[in-house]
């Protein structure tokens, strides 16, 4: 059979080697009038025309909640510069960094500045999690990375029935509150920051070892070390997106629904018919409502509990 298929594809060269003979002898100028190959591949489009790759240039003003960068410093600056390539040139995740901010920075920057935390620190949040309730290998969890401990140290209720790590605006609260108790300790933004990643043990140490007070000074592991320019380099992408190639109109942001807010105060039996009669489904509840973790509420103490619906109307399946 294979024989049989070379014989074939033989044949069907040799017929139109043949053909190609007969056109040439029998209109030599036909010849002449074939593009040239070479040129034709000269001319196409290569992929780099109209797309460069090129250095960024770092602003002169670079800093952490007011905190200058040290930028006299060639190895800060080595650092900072590979922040800044790889969120740029990283178009994609930047991309959906800017829709989600328009979404949920509304939410985060009243509470940070309620709580007298830089504006800074929603970065912050962005390099955590990318705004998204993820939870780590370690089960740090939400949009503010939480683990279990603190979030209970901190007054947040984590179970398998409600987990309010997962809770926006509660869990907001809570890093401010972190991050309020390590600057009195560290005295600076640089410092606290990069304890809410590696832990203020951790940090302690490091400083008591090397001898030194600022965070420019200390020699990190690399998640660490990278931390705060990573989260400087999210924030200048996001604050002049467009100075960074991301050309983004209003209409290509994602938006918060329009929503309010119902009590309960009893155990919930069923949230797929809670959620219908509410004229929503079970899937829109829990993605307003992420710190619901199963299909019901327990609630045997009584406890009132805010839950957040969108108005009639604003999805398809809300009727």
């Amino acid at each position: 059979m294979k024989v049989l298929k070379n014989i074939v594809m033989l044949v069907g060269v040799l017929c139109i080697i043949s053909t190609l003979i007969f056109a040439i002898q029998s209109d030599p100028q036909w010849v002449k009038e074939l593009p040239d190959l070479e040129t034709e591949l000269n001319d196409g489009k290569n992929v780099a025309d109209g797309y460069r790759i090129t250095p960024i240039t770092i602003p002169a003003d670079l800093n952490f909640a007011g905190e200058m960068v040290p930028q006299d410093d060639p190895e800060i600056m080595e650092r900072v510069d590979r922040e800044f390539l790889v969120n740029t040139y990283w178009q994609s995740n930047a991309l959906l960094l800017i829709k989600r901010a328009n979404q949920y920075f509304p939410i985060i920057e009243p509470i940070l500045k309620k709580n007298g935390i830089p504006d800074d620190f929603k970065y912050l949040a962005v390099a955590e999690s990318g705004l998204q309730n993820v939870v780590s290998h370690a089960g740090a969890t939400g949009f503010w990375q939480i683990m279990k401990a603190t979030g209970k140290e901190y007054g947040l209720e984590i179970n398998s029935n409600v987990d309010e790590r997962y809770h926006l605006e509660k869990s907001t609260e809570v890093a401010c509150q972190y991050l309020n108790k390590w600057k009195k300790r560290y005295g600076n933004w640089t410092l606290t920051a990069s304890s809410y990643n590696a832990g203020p043990g951790a940090i302690s140490k490091y400083l008591r070892i090397q001898k030194v007070d600022d965070y420019y000074d200390l020699l990190l592991g690399q998640e660490t070390g990278r931390y705060l320019f990573r989260i400087m380099a999210i924030k200048e992408i996001l604050s002049n997106p467009e100075k960074y190639g991301f050309d983004v109109e209003d209409k290509d942001l994602y938006n918060a629904a329009p929503t309010y807010t119902v009590e309960v105060n009893k155990p919930i039996a069923d949230f797929a018919d809670f959620a219908i009669e509410k004229g929503i489904n079970y899937k829109i509840l829990k993605r307003h409502n992420p710190w619901l973790r199963e299909p019901h509420l327990n609630n045997k103490s009584g406890k009132k509990y805010t839950i957040e619906l969108p108005e009639r109307g604003y999805y398809k399946t809300t009727k």
